[in-house]
């Protein structure tokens, strides 16, 4: 099987990934103590993809979760699938980033960068056939931005024939009052078209509108958005239409193509016609 493993970065980067998390788990039917209840085994086909099954027959999110503090972790283990996750695969630090990029990259979280490195050979020595790498994070903060634009270059270097795939959230004045920002998505963006091979951004103030305008929200939440975010996750990976990477190819699949049943039924249409 072509495993990939996930990384969340930042507080962002963790909640958006606990909501992609979610998404996995309601397809696959997998309960948020990782046990199977779902109602057919079309649920299983893949599920090796993103889940290491334990000798107890519960499924475990082939995830690393990291931050340069503790807040964001707690959050994740409270949450509705915070049980699911391999304890030994939190890493943080205790001093936080504070909105600085170079704090992030070169100080705080060059310190951790071993330890999340530790994790990520570990799950990474545990695929028969490790197809790439996707990472949750935020350009916007110390950590994502920062810690996590280092991590994707250490990777690279470490795995360089390996696929890198980055949700990225873009800033926007709009939504946020931290005035450096727009630094540290500029510092970002260098690293991330140097080291990564596709990256979906995820536009803080194009989600703000769609709030705004679609949904008609007077005041979006974070949650507001993080259920938007939900739907883009579903989209992409479980859309009956189209097929993403979420198939045995990790980026061979990229463009959309015809779905098996999606392209039985036009079969048969042709041939009644």
């Amino acid at each position: 099987m072509r495993e990939i493993l996930h990384v969340q970065g930042g507080q962002c980067g963790n909640q958006i990934g606990s909501k992609f998390w979610e998404v996995v788990c309601d397809e696959h039917g997998i309960d948020p103590t990782g046990k199977y209840v779902g109602t057919s085994d079309l649920q299983l086909e893949r599920v090796n993809v993103y889940y290491n099954e334990a000798s107890c027959g519960r499924f475990v999110p082939r995830a690393v979760l990291m931050d340069l503090e503790p807040g964001t972790m707690d959050s994740v283990r409270t949450g509705p699938y915070g049980q699911i996750f391999r304890p030994d695969n939190f890493v943080f630090g205790q001093s936080g980033a504070g909105n600085n990029w170079a704090k992030g990259h070169y100080t705080e979280g060059a310190e951790l960068i071993d330890s999340v490195l530790d994790v990520v050979r570990k799950e990474a020595e545990n695929c028969d056939c490790l197809q790439g790498f996707q990472v949750c994070h935020s350009l916007g903060g110390g950590t994502g931005s920062g810690m996590g634009t280092l991590l994707i270059s250490k990777i690279r270097e470490e795995y360089p024939d390996r696929m890198m795939l980055t949700f990225s959230v873009f800033p926007s004045p709009k939504v946020s009052d931290t005035v450096v920002e727009p630094y540290n998505a500029t510092l970002s963006v260098h690293q991330l078209v140097e080291n990564a091979d596709e990256c979906m951004v995820l536009d803080n103030e194009a989600l703000y509108d769609i709030c705004f305008r679609t949904l008609k929200l007077t005041t979006p939440s974070c949650k507001s958005t993080l259920a938007f975010i939900y739907d883009i996750f579903y989209s992409l990976l479980f859309d009956e239409n189209i097929v993403l990477w979420f198939a045995d190819n990790f980026y061979s699949d990229s463009v959309p193509c015809l779905s098996r049943k999606l392209a039985y039924l036009d079969c048969c249409k042709a041939s009644s016609n």
